[in-house]
């Protein structure tokens, strides 16, 4: 199906709302770091939770989870489901004392807790990251998802659809700062979820013998019921590339083991996304924004995985292999490897009408620019309050710092424009980004999960704690990838490997801990009062739904 004009007309439409939203929200946002950075702390809560949404849910998700349950099921749907318990966790447990400590970033916890060198050793690693990782990854996935649903998906529209989508996310993040990217997320937030159900029950209903949503999903189920088991065993999935699942999602460990360590991460120690959780109101609207996000990610495999699964069923030939003779072209690169992530563009394209298409490739758009606004914005303020402000200028204006986080965004920028392309031919891009991510996570959460509740850690024990987790994390890298071969190195799924260098960065820093203070507190080790923890009624409320609804999503796909 075409892409109309009506489409045309839609997708342009969105792109006038979002910009002008975002350019009348921010007026007289730029004259404060606090305006700037952290929306005047002003943000409501159901703003707090479609923003956290927004934030997380990109291409990453829309296109690479969508390729993963093309290749492993609904499995990967744990990364969302395990994330609602995690946003209760940090709801309760982490923002009172970060909301407590009045911070603008992550990093500035690190300085109050431990010390300034470990806090710029930080800065300086999430600066990276986001360049290098987050951004680069959600521009390149975003561009090949637009190449193919709105060309052929042979690269002719790629370069401008990388061009359009930072051109878009810097009209309004630059000048506007936070608020403009919190305020435009409500609308991004609805604008994904419709345009997720619509693409979601138009490949249902194709599918289906009758048209129904209902009968198309049991259909699917039968056609493939080993991609409904949220907790695999070995051998059990075999990916179209022939990698067995159990290696990206090794059983229970997405319950009690490594899981915990990326959702902890990535959630309660990531600063674009905790950073609106900073500019809450209160504490009590920050809670009550996580309940509600806690809420939208129950809902999230709907929209972004099933969709893969059911373009597997709609490719797999009489034995369920996806083959070069009954598979779509734009399945297979030009060596011949399964290409998954195309599985919600391809769908999009073939499936969703006129019409319905430019709502569609919209929420598609909505996705992604509202990630890389976020992400921008994050970087800026790390850069700008973490390393500019006390390293170059001390007594720069407060203009001056929202001038210097608006050239620090649009750096970071540019570099991600040029390096996106060479993320080419990767495969499941969402799992390749969770497992290298993993490398630096276990020592991060380490350092808070001890700064934040045990009072002896040292701030040199943090310092070897980080710089020890990176050659663990890559000494299990080494068996897995065919760097070396012989009995010192173990072969372990990426998510074992995550919980074990955690634990071990951990015990370093306790033992480091123990020599240098003799068993007592260190001098800035936090003291927590019980009071603190307690949250209102209707944060327990939701939090116990969320974790009922839970319950029996694992005990129907177990």
């Amino acid at each position: 199906m075409e892409f109309a004009l009506i489409d045309k007309l839609i997708f342009i439409g969105y792109g006038v709302l979002i910009i002008g939203i975002g350019l009348w929200v921010s007026r007289g946002k730029g004259s404060s770091s606090e305006d700037y950075f952290l929306a005047g702390k002003s943000l409501p809560w159901w703003a707090i939770g479609a923003s956290l949404i927004a934030a997380n849910i990109s291409a990453e998700q829309f296109i690479g989870m969508s390729g993963s349950g093309f290749a492993i099921g609904l499995a990967i749907a744990s990364y969302e489901w395990m994330a609602a318990l995690t946003l209760l966790i940090v709801g309760k447990y982490f923002l009172p004392i970060f909301i407590q400590k009045k911070l603008y970033t992550i990093p500035q916890f690190i300085e109050v807790r431990y010390g300034t060198n470990l806090k710029t050793i930080l800065a300086i690693f999430w600066i990276c990251l986001f360049v290098f990782v987050n951004l680069t990854s959600v521009l390149y996935l975003g561009a090949t998802a637009l190449d193919t649903i709105l060309g052929t998906g042979d690269g002719s529209l790629f370069m401008y659809a990388i061009y359009g989508l930072a051109l878009f996310a810097a009209a309004y993040s630059l000048y506007g700062g936070l608020s403009a990217v919190a305020w435009t997320d409500v609308v991004q937030v609805v604008l994904l979820v419709i345009g997720g159900l619509i693409t979601t029950f138009m490949a249902l209903s194709h599918i289906s013998d009758d048209g129904g949503v209902i009968s198309g999903l049991v259909k699917v189920y039968q056609a493939v019921p080993e991609k409904f088991s949220m907790i695999l065993e070995q051998g059990e999935v075999i990916s179209p590339g022939g990698r067995d699942a159990w290696w990206d999602l090794p059983g229970i460990a997405v319950l009690i083991g490594g899981m915990w360590v990326a959702n902890l991460y990535y959630w309660g120690f990531n600063q674009y996304i905790i950073q609106r959780t900073l500019a809450a109101k209160s504490l009590k609207e920050s809670q009550k924004g996580i309940i509600l996000a806690g809420f939208i990610k129950l809902l999230m495999p709907l929209l972004v995985v099933i969709p893969g699964i059911v373009a597997f069923v709609m490719n797999m030939d009489a034995n369920g292999q996806i083959t070069a003779e009954h598979a779509d072209p734009s399945f297979f690169s030009r060596t011949g490897a399964v290409i998954s992530d195309n599985a919600s563009p391809w769908l999009i394209r073939e499936f969703v009408p006129t019409g319905a298409k430019g709502l569609v490739v919209a929420a598609l758009a909505a996705a992604i620019v509202s990630s890389l606004a976020s992400m921008l914005n994050s970087t800026a303020t790390i850069f700008t309050m973490d390393i500019y402000k006390p390293y170059f200028q001390k007594r720069e204006s407060e203009k001056g710092l929202v001038r210097v986080g608006r050239i620090s965004a649009s750096l970071a920028l540019l570099v991600a424009i040029v390096l996106a392309p060479q993320l080419a031919n990767l495969g499941q891009v969402f799992q390749y980004i969770q497992e290298y991510t993993g490398v630096v996570s276990p020592g991060v959460l380490a350092v808070f999960m001890l700064g934040l509740f045990w009072k002896k850690t040292t701030n040199n024990a943090a310092i070897w704690g980080i710089l020890a987790s990176i050659p663990i994390a890559f000494y299990f890298k080494v068996a897995p990838n065919g760097w070396a071969t012989g009995p010192l190195f173990v072969n372990l799924p990426f998510m074992h490997q995550m919980m074990i260098t955690w634990i071990l960065v951990m015990l370093i820093m306790v033992v480091i801990s123990y020599i240098e203070g003799k068993g007592r507190d260190y001098e800035k080790g936090i003291v927590l009062e019980r009071s603190i923890f307690k949250t209102p009624a209707a944060f327990n409320i939701g939090g116990f739904i969320i974790c009922m609804i839970l319950v029996l999503l694992y005990s129907l796909f177990w």
